[in-house]
């Protein structure tokens, strides 16, 4: 007698409406109500103190760093992730599993260690910090600990978006181009980046987001310096720390107002890159 497997879907509705109401409901306490928190206390004495603490020449110097730091990151580890996912899914070689264990490196690795790591090598007693000094080239406390520390901690986003499509994508299209007479450049512009181009972007939303939003590791190499190394996080623990909650909630609301705009654009390009990929079946 052969037991048939009964299908996931075919549940009976309590059961399917019990998971969505738990589910909505962990949503809520976990994500939304801690949002509306941060708004609500933003805006407890108005609009116009929330506007003016962000429009102070501190908040608009983090605003700028934050904004600088991210610029120069994002697209170097776009570049990096986009070579690291192409050798990943498309070749094979000695060590490749080496390279993925390196890719999510920073995942495993506490941020704050990674600022401590770059604080040993460059800072005034680290390893190179004497060279540093006589050459007069400052990393730490300054602009580049800060993209440093960030490349790093935010390296993975895009290689692990891309890395699952490319490989689902295979090889075939580029072999045959290939074959063609197409050469590497070729290949990939014409190619592979219109088949990873919503992917490619949702991976450099996260990137960002997650550049603008660092803060263990930037805390370490920055030495909050107020108007000149602090990003915004760093930013909004120095106004909570001084007891200036407006101030500090009205920074920490617009930031998260700039990783919800990032979460829709991304939930828009995965959708496009599922549509993609269905009408590529």
């Amino acid at each position: 007698m052969t037991t048939a497997i009964r299908p996931a879907a075919s549940d009976s509705w309590p059961v399917r409406w019990v998971l969505i109401v738990f589910a909505a409901v962990l949503a809520t306490i976990l994500f939304l109500l801690p949002l509306a928190a941060i708004v609500a206390e933003a805006l407890r004495r108005g609009w116009e103190p929330a506007l003016a603490a962000i429009v102070e020449e501190d908040s608009l110097s983090a605003m700028r760093l934050t904004l600088l730091v991210a610029a120069i990151a994002v697209p170097v580890n776009t570049i990096g992730g986009i070579a690291a996912a192409w050798a990943i899914a498309k070749c094979d070689f000695v060590g490749k599993r080496l390279l993925t264990t390196l890719i999510e490196l920073p995942f495993s690795v506490s941020p704050v260690i990674s600022g401590l790591v770059y604080v040993l090598l460059f800072g005034a007693q680290g390893y190179l910090g004497p060279w540093l000094q006589s050459h007069d080239i400052q990393i730490i406390f300054a602009l580049p600990g800060l993209v440093l520390a960030t490349i790093f901690v935010t390296f993975p986003f895009v290689a692990r978006t891309l890395i699952p499509l490319m490989q689902e994508q295979g090889r075939d299209e580029e072999e045959a181009a290939v074959t063609l007479g197409a050469t590497g450049w070729q290949t990939f512009r014409r190619v592979t980046l219109p088949n990873i181009k919503w992917a490619l972007l949702a991976g450099i939303l996260l990137c960002n987001a997650r550049a603008m939003g660092e803060f263990g590791a930037v805390s370490v190499v920055s030495g909050h310096i107020r108007g000149q190394t602090n990003t915004m996080p760093l930013h909004i623990e120095i106004l909570y720390n001084e007891y200036m909650f407006v101030g500090a909630f009205a920074v920490a609301a617009l930031l998260a107002l700039l990783g919800l705009l990032t979460l829709a654009i991304k939930t828009l390009l995965e959708t496009l890159t599922d549509r993609r990929m269905g009408a590529h079946a």
